[in-house]
């Protein structure tokens, strides 16, 4: 079988590619040509990409020629696809070809396009305009022949609101990566960590404003570490807030080892990577009610409802070094249960049966 897969999350952007689709991408498409050695994968894009691994059954496509072919999802990626002799299309971000000219299937991450909450703003809605527009065309028309969501949480929404036979839905959970490993760190001031994107939808504003309470009471600083969409505002910067931008993997593995626990207030998610590499790493996680990161979590993180519930959770794990070591086990029992061979065997068994049918 040959399958194509839209690389364009792996677009190198500052000289690297960051963000939990990058990992998406690159993770999957490493264990699919580990599992697959007898397959072709094959990464397409209109932009400047690296390939996530050295394989003989892995080869980038060829980047837009001509003026037509820049018009990448209307023209362009159509005839790369033809040129390839592709079997199956795996759109990982929301989009396959359109019109269908194959078996396709498509990625959604989450709803939050759709939804609509405090964290909404006309910046978010004009960041997402095109994939409101385009998806449910994709998905009515069966351009999409099955869609995979990352948690069941997402698949029973994209049930509900796209009125899709469950059939055609897959939630196929990700994993962290190998790098994440529990690791001796230098000794430092006690810390709690903030590691995803700084915007609106992950709260960072609650843990800004419920932090400062617990600092001067046990002396224990805030690391805050990821791109920032949404700078932190001046009033809320103090002694023992460390502001930090994008961080290498290395530095990440070192940051989840070394903290009291991850702090993880989103008030939407399609899966919660950041949980699941910080329960890898052995630490304690604290998540909202958000049904995909209580998903993910299980058992192993503490879960709050107020600003006064995180407030709560971070001072028990300050007072209980019982309970942050059992938090600790729990997280490294949980994250066992994730793996990206799985993942790549549970997708690619998808790929089989579209392309049966």
């Amino acid at each position: 079988m040959r399958i194509a897969l839209d690389a364009t999350p792996l677009a190198v952007v500052a000289g690297a590619a960051v963000g939990g689709l990058a990992r998406y991408t690159s993770q999957l498409v490493t264990a699919l040509v580990q599992q697959f050695p007898e397959d072709e994968f094959i990464l397409v894009s209109d932009q400047a990409f690296e390939l996530p691994c050295i394989a003989p059954n892995l080869r980038a496509g060829r980047r837009p020629e001509n003026i037509w072919e820049r018009r990448w999802w209307t023209f362009g990626l159509q005839r790369e696809l033809k040129r390839q002799a592709v079997d199956v299309f795996h759109g990982v971000n929301f989009a396959v070809p359109f019109p269908a000219t194959m078996p396709a299937v498509m990625t959604i991450h989450d709803l939050s396009p759709w939804v609509t909450g405090e964290w909404v703003d006309d910046a978010w809605r004009a960041r997402t305009a095109r994939v409101r527009k385009r998806v449910p065309w994709m998905i009515r028309t069966r351009a999409a022949s099955h869609i995979v969501t990352p948690s069941n949480a997402i698949r029973d929404e994209v049930i509900r609101y796209f009125r899709v036979e469950p059939e055609r839905v897959s939630a196929i959970p990700l994993a962290a990566a190998p790098c994440f490993r529990p690791q001796a760190t230098t000794a430092r001031r006690p810390y709690f960590l903030y590691a995803g994107m700084f915007e609106r939808r992950k709260n960072v504003a609650l843990i800004l404003s419920a932090w400062p309470a617990i600092h001067d009471r046990y002396g224990v600083d805030l690391v805050m570490a990821g791109p920032h969409r949404e700078e932190i505002p001046v009033a809320a910067r103090r002694p023992g807030l460390e502001v930090r931008g994008v961080v290498s993997e290395t530095e990440l593995t070192a940051l989840y080892s070394g903290a009291i626990a991850l702090l993880y207030p989103s008030l939407y998610e399609g899966f919660g990577l950041p949980v699941l590499e910080a329960m890898q790493c052995g630490t304690p996680v604290i998540v909202s009610e958000d049904p995909a990161l209580v998903e993910t979590a299980g058992n192993a993180g503490l879960r709050y409802e107020s600003a006064g519930g995180l407030c709560e959770a971070m001072a028990s794990l300050m007072e209980d070094p019982e309970l942050r070591e059992e938090l600790g086990r729990r997280s490294l029992q949980r994250a066992a249960e994730f793996c990206w061979d799985r993942t790549a065997r549970a997708t690619f068994e998808v790929y089989r049966s579209i392309l049966a049918r």
